[in-house]
């Protein structure tokens, strides 16, 4: 049987080298090449969600692979593909980088110039490693495929659009229809929800920023189990400890959280943070709520064009959300997109503020009245955005306003 093998190569000379070496090697299949890490992602993910055995059995990484760097790249494919086998390509074959390789994940190194022998020999032996691991994992319906939770971001244009509210609001939903889901709060110096849901807590999500590998049992510690069975991972209560979450911790806190729950909900403010812009760029939909006035309208595209210039995520995969919306403004969801470039959700959110002063007062958002016209559509988007579990036999789409497949069709990951 040859052995699928994909270079992940982000340099044009590098790709040809590479390439011309793999197709050499005896009972090999190289596939076309991918440039960046998130192509990378995108690809692995849409042939795991087909079958594990559309997965090839190598995957090669270039040192110089982005935006996301090499050793974080491995770290990830070896967390959300396990029965892929990664190949990391430096210049530097210390034992140090050996070592660090070896602990994010990857089944090899190999030294740039390329060696003819030293990677046929690599290959060889990771292709049988990635071969045994799908041997004893077996085919059954419960065999995990690498993809994961779904990972959503909620951003706001500006302060005060509701993002938090609605970060709840849509876990809530998911949690309530059978998904198993965590709540995380990256809005690390102001992140208020502990407050909206009335919770007392010791640790936060600064205490995995200095962990480089966050087992389950270190993730299950750090979390805050609510009552309606949420996973919360809260902010710290000391807002200047969120500097201690960089990118680089943000993006293993991601992976971990991805591996555990099926559905992820990162509410990461209007402050755009490193730890942020690493949570909008791994998301599987990023959510950018506004509201429909001059003010908020300019923020909202203000940040989608800070995040093209940035390269964390194009205009055209960024999701507006209307919040506040009424028949009667000036500025309906139409202009929003026309103005911003991005997709809006076929969900608005409607103004009505004064049924959900009790519950934010109280600190008891998660008992908003399930007649609020509020909740009703947040959980609406909720349906839009394939957070909800659908019971078998029910008609697809649901009751979002817009309808659902405009949703299955528009909350796609990154770059695809």
């Amino acid at each position: 049987m040859p052995t699928r093998i994909l270079p992940a190569v982000g340099d044009a000379d590098a790709i040809r080298a590479i390439t011309t070496l793999l197709s050499q090697l005896p009972d090999a299949d190289p596939v076309a090449p991918v440039a960046d890490s998130t192509q990378l992602i995108d690809t692995l993910a849409r042939l795991a969600a087909e079958s594990v055995d559309e997965l090839p059995e190598v995957v090669v990484v270039h040192e110089r692979i982005g935006p996301v760097p090499a050793l974080e790249l491995v770290r990830e494919v070896a967390l959300r593909f396990p029965a892929v086998g990664v190949i990391l390509v430096t210049t530097d074959a210390s034992p140090g980088l050996f070592q660090a390789a070896m602990d994010s994940g990857a089944r090899g190194l190999i030294a740039l110039p390329l060696s003819y022998e030293e990677l046929a020999n690599r290959v060889q032996a990771v292709a049988a490693w990635s071969v045994g691991v799908r041997r004893h994992l077996g085919h059954g319906g419960d065999v995990f495929t690498g993809v994961g939770g779904t990972v959503v971001t909620v951003s706001g244009a500006k302060g005060g659009v509701g993002a938090t509210l609605a970060a709840i609001q849509l876990t809530l939903a998911a949690q309530t229809s059978g998904r198993t889901t965590a709540l995380v709060d990256m809005d690390l110096q102001t992140g208020d929800i502990a407050s909206y849901l009335d919770v007392q807590f010791r640790r936060s999500v600064v205490d995995l920023a200095a962990i480089t590998d966050i087992s389950p049992r270190v993730l299950a510690d750090a979390v805050f189990r609510h009552d309606t069975g949420m996973a919360l991972l809260l902010a710290p209560g000391e807002g200047e400890r969120g500097e201690e979450v960089t990118d680089r911790a943000a993006r293993q806190i991601v992976s971990a959280l991805r591996s555990r729950y099926e559905v992820v909900v990162i509410d990461c403010g209007a402050q755009m943070s490193g730890a942020s812009a690493a949570a909008v760029e791994m998301a599987d939909t990023a959510l950018l709520f506004t509201t429909p006035d001059v003010v908020a309208v300019r923020a909202a595209k203000r940040t989608v064009r800070m995040w093209d210039r940035l390269q964390i995520r194009k205009a055209e995969e960024t999701t507006i959300v209307v919040n506040r919306h009424t028949r009667g403004t000036e500025i309906q969801p139409a202009l929003i997109q026309r103005i911003t470039g991005t997709t809006v959700a076929g969900t608005a959110i409607p103004a009505n503020f004064r049924e959900l002063q009790g519950a934010v007062d109280a600190g008891r958002l998660h008992e908003l009245d399930n007649k609020s016209v509020v909740k009703q559509a947040l959980w609406g988007l909720a349906g839009e955005l394939g957070l909800v579990k659908v019971p078998e036999g029910a008609q697809k789409g649901g009751r979002s306003r817009g309808g659902g497949d405009r949703g299955s069709l528009s909350f796609r990951r990154r770059r695809e």
